[in-house]
């Protein structure tokens, strides 16, 4: 049972750290750009997208190579790492700075982007419901919006996500099978064809759902509350954690 949870260390400790760096950059960047736009909100989000891959990149090497631990052994006798921090700790000891950032440029090409189609998304959904916070079904649609944001962000994505996964993966057993970005694209083509590109596509949007919707749900929620109580708006577009004058 313990196997599904493999490499869980390593989110749980960045996840908040991301998180807050997200929509903090994100509010801000919608305050220096000024007016609420689309464009903005794209432009926002990429850059709260770009700024998080510091810690994105080395959380999600240490999560992959956790979860590649033990692979094909049924019992294995020993472990290379005993826990996210040791993984990272090693790495770093025998690659140095570059190695815990290993899988770094296909991190911002996925995240610089993704983010961006991801608080776009939020907010034309939370606009096209047109909820507010006396509305009674406004949790649901904050729910959809939240979750559909995050579907979309994968769904524009995954191919580099699968790309950045198999360069983070490279190397484990003292085995390198890529020479780089390039060279990964052109073997998984050749080896598995286009459908490589959408392998995990379905689960990884299953877990985009339910998280996303929770995430931003939560953000928005909590922000309309704590501006009810200094009086401000309380319409859900002007309360949205991506707008300009977010407090974040």
């Amino acid at each position: 049972m313990l196997g599904l949870y493999k490499g869980i260390g390593s989110p749980m400790m960045g996840l908040t750290f991301i998180n807050a760096i997200v929509f903090g950059v994100q509010g801000n960047a919608m305050r220096m750009l000024g007016a609420d736009t689309p464009l903005h909100q794209f432009l926002a989000g990429a850059a709260a997208g770009l700024i998080q891959c510091v810690i994105c990149c080395p959380m999600e090497l240490a999560k992959t190579r956790m979860q590649m631990q033990g692979t094909g052994e049924k019992n294995p006798s020993r472990k290379m790492y005993r826990n996210s921090l040791d993984c990272l700790i090693r790495i770093y000891r025998r690659e140095g700075f570059r190695g815990i950032n290993r899988g770094m440029v296909t991190t911002i090409v996925r995240e610089t982007p993704g983010f961006g189609i991801y608080f776009l998304t939020y907010d034309t959904l939370t606009r096209a419901l047109g909820c507010d916070a006396d509305d009674g079904f406004i949790i649901p649609k904050l729910l959809l919006a939240g979750g559909m944001s995050g579907m979309a962000s994968w769904l524009s994505t995954y191919p580099v996500d699968v790309i950045k996964s198999r360069l983070q993966a490279d190397g484990v057993g003292g085995v390198n099978r890529y020479d780089g970005i390039v060279d990964c694209v052109r073997q998984s083509w050749r080896r598995e064809g286009w459908r490589v590109f959408t392998r995990g596509l379905t689960s990884t949007l299953l877990r985009a759902f339910p998280v996303n919707a929770t995430t931003f749900a939560t953000v928005t929620l909590f922000l309309m509350y704590m501006r009810e109580n200094d009086g401000g708006a309380k319409d859900c577009e002007s309360l949205q954690p991506n707008l300009q004058h977010s407090s974040l």
